[in-house]
């Protein structure tokens, strides 16, 4: 292999989680030596643990990952030749490569600010794919913010139609309107999850139609070559649940014309490092359509890592250094579109989250993370249960993990799949593990036909299939273990929520009732910082605390660490939580981060009001009453957003009222 052009001897990895544990074992196995660093919060460095950089650097806030400069402060600060941003956060930012160049002399792995600038917009890649002649569906030529126009010109090419905001990705910002009457509301949804809160319109391909995208390779010269394709279509509401790689068509032909009109595109733009091209594909039908560029790495290019055997990753670092396809063994034929490759790759993502409650987002502490290893499965995960823990919150995407099964066959792909889901266990927080146990024991799934409206149209029957097998799994195991059902049930301990402004009245009242030892201490505790929240294994935090003697509050950093015994505590928490069984209260049925209250104490609540607003990553989701009353007392909220538990108690009702109403603000 040739020496590289610019090696790499500092990369910052400018991302969390999974993908960063990734990125840095990638980075330390790269045939020159690169010193790694890593960025975290104070309550989320797991991947640090796990991805072991020669750096950790703590940042202030999970809004740190979107601060441009800040990252160049600290880009300049440790003298930082590359970054690595990954997926999701600043990883399509032109204006992030541009600066993190110009201002600290870093490169940005990727394809580089102007390709960045002209494959990120929806409607600019669009326009790329007619200069290719590659075919698109119609859709407006400028994004909108007008409601009025984004209607008019559905109404004009007929529905179904998709709303797409220009810079919406993972799911956010698109909605399909099948009719008349979902169509303002559902402009006005995509339009409020836009960042530039401007839309477009285009006609919808969605029956029948499957989700297949092809992975590029450029070397900026113009060389392109595909890494196949991998098939997405088993999705809910346009977010990605299980992929596979290659795709399942029998017409390895309508495929490979799907390929060249990616490498077409490619290489007219000179195309460097990776890339997606995505499109709608109708094997009935004979059609294509192109849909988007993601001028990134993706979520699931895991199963074509598995397929190919070339490590992407490490093929980013490299080419970003100046190696040529030669050096990485990239050149040779490139169209053998008709002779995929002899494996099959599933990749199943495991998430934080809860099927049966309208996929609500599930805080606290993964306690047991249990993912069978062996031939053919791969794990990629950021839990690490004996270092640093995962606790979900709802500040960062729900991903527990990405399981990928590879076999020389579909059929065996699937059965290991579904062995691999039997034997999995995670505790602590719900996840979807009985939807995707639904999902690859689905006779659609082993024969192939399942189109990007498969899961949405199947999913009670789906997951109900799937909670059967996992209670089937459960008798199995009998009484040797809890069940996960059991383990999910109950709130677990370590989940509890301690935050700054938490206070406590602790009354210490003597057995004895004999002379002066008979009389009640009062004391008061309040929480000015915590540092570290594992309760009940460990509690680290600033606190105030107050005694009748001194009446005055003395600061004192707490520790508190597991002993062989358990009290009971003589203390309540600040924050009530509130009794499904009194029909008075209005508990909250979620976990996230409240973001909004609409009501307030004496005020008149009408049927299916909307009384408060909870975010979950990329959701926003009403909390309303399903039945009038006048508000006898509500949760008053001390900072702009604040994470909040399932079960805590939101607003009390004069007369009776019935169970929450949880819908999505979309």
């Amino acid at each position: 292999m040739s020496s590289p052009h610019s090696p790499i001897k500092r990369l910052l990895v400018a991302n969390r989680g999974e993908i960063a544990v990734r990125i840095l074992h990638a980075a330390r196995e790269l045939p020159e030596k690169v010193e790694t660093f890593a960025l975290y919060t104070t309550d989320d460095r797991s991947h640090c643990d796990l991805g072991r950089p020669q750096q950790a650097i703590q940042i202030p806030s999970a809004t740190s990952y979107l601060d441009i400069t800040h990252l160049v402060d600290l880009a300049r600060k440790y003298s930082i030749d590359a970054v690595h941003p990954g997926y999701g956060f600043l990883s399509e930012s032109a204006e992030f490569a541009h600066r993190m160049w110009h201002e600290a002399g870093s490169i940005v792995i990727g394809p580089g600010w102007e390709n960045l600038a002209r494959t990120g917009d929806k409607l600019q890649a669009k326009q790329l794919a007619r200069q290719c002649g590659v075919p698109v569906l119609e859709a407006m030529a400028q994004p909108t913010a007008s409601v009025d126009e984004a209607g008019a010109f559905a109404r004009g090419v007929g529905f179904p139609v998709m709303i797409k905001a220009v810079d919406g990705g993972g799911g956010r910002g698109i909605r399909l309107v099948r009719e008349e009457a979902e169509l303002d509301n559902g402009i006005q949804r995509a339009i409020g999850e836009s960042p530039s809160r401007t839309v477009f319109v285009e006609k919808a391909a969605v029956d029948g139609f499957h989700h297949v995208e092809i992975q590029i390779v450029g070397d900026g010269t113009g060389q392109v070559r595909h890494l196949w394709e991998r098939d997405c279509s088993a999705q809910r509401r346009f977010q990605k649940v299980v992929e596979c790689a290659p795709a399942l068509m029998r017409d390895r032909g309508l495929v490979g014309r799907v390929i060249e009109s990616a490498i077409k595109m490619a290489s007219h733009i000179r195309y460097k490092s990776l890339g997606t091209f995505e499109f709608l594909v109708s094997e009935l039908r004979g059609e294509f359509y192109f849909l988007e560029i993601n001028p990134r790495l993706q979520v699931e290019h895991t199963i074509t890592e598995s397929i190919s055997g070339i490590d992407l990753v490490q093929t980013q670092l490299l080419l970003a250094q100046g190696y040529t396809f030669k050096d990485l063994g990239l050149g040779g034929e490139t169209n053998a579109f008709e002779r995929p490759p002899k494996a099959f790759s599933v990749q199943l993502r495991l998430c934080a989250e809860d099927p049966s409650n309208n996929f609500a987002l599930s805080i606290g502490k993964v306690n047991r993370f249990s993912v069978p290893s062996g031939h053919g499965i791969r794990v990629d995960t950021n839990v690490n249960i004996t270092g640093s823990p995962l606790i979900v919150g709802s500040n960062f995407d729900n991903l527990l993990a990405k399981i990928i099964v590879t076999a020389p066959t579909w059929e065996a792909t699937v059965r290991k799949a579904q062995r691999v889901l039997a034997d999995s266990r995670i505790d602590g927080v719900k996840t979807n593990i009985s939807l995707l146990r639904g999902i690859v024991a689905h006779s659609d799934f082993m024969s192939g036909r399942v189109d990007t409206q498969w899961l949405g149209l199947h999913l009670e029957s789906v997951l109900q299939h799937g909670e059967n097998i996992s209670k089937t799994l459960q008798t199995q195991e009998g009484s040797a273990a809890p069940s996960q059902a059991a383990t999910q049930s109950a709130l677990p301990a370590s989940n509890l929520l301690f935050r700054k402004g938490d206070a406590w009245s602790i009354t210490l009242e003597p057995l004895s009732k004999d002379g002066q030892h008979a009389d009640k201490i009062s004391h008061h505790l309040l929480l000015s910082r915590v540092l570290r929240n594992e309760f009940p294994s460990s509690l680290a935090a600033e606190i105030e605390y107050t005694t009748p003697i001194s009446r005055t509050a003395i600061p004192y950093r707490m520790k508190l660490e597991t002993t062989s015994t358990a009290a009971s505590a003589l203390v309540s928490s600040s924050h009530r939580r509130g009794d499904i069984k009194n029909p008075q209260h209005i508990v909250l049925p979620l976990s996230g981060k409240l973001i909004e209250i609409l009501v307030t104490d004496g005020e008149d609540v009408a049927e299916n009001q909307v009384l408060a607003f909870v975010k979950q990553m990329k959701m926003e989701l009403e909390v309303r009453s399903p039945r009038a009353g006048r508000v006898k007392w509500v949760y008053e909220m001390e900072d702009e957003e604040e994470d909040v538990a399932e079960g805590m108690l939101l607003v009390e009702l004069e007369p009776s009222v019935g169970n929450v109403e949880v819908r999505g603000k979309l």
